[in-house]
């Protein structure tokens, strides 16, 4: 069996996108951990921007 093409997976493979992809995603998890945010609570765009936003700094500064 061959790799790439009809395989699914890509020739090849750039391990900075991946890298980067992967910290994004792994931030994503970590914000999915406050409740507010992955339940949407707030009934405005603006109000759980503000609520992400607050989670991110709580994340950064943690």
């Amino acid at each position: 069996m061959g790799r790439g093409g009809h395989s699914g997976r890509p020739r090849r493979f750039a391990w900075g996108t991946y890298r980067r992809r992967n910290t994004i995603e792994r931030c994503f998890n970590r914000l999915k951990g406050f409740r507010v945010i992955a339940t949407r609570y707030e009934k405005t765009a603006t109000s759980h921007e503000a609520a992400a936003a607050l989670a991110s700094f709580v994340l950064w500064a943690g």
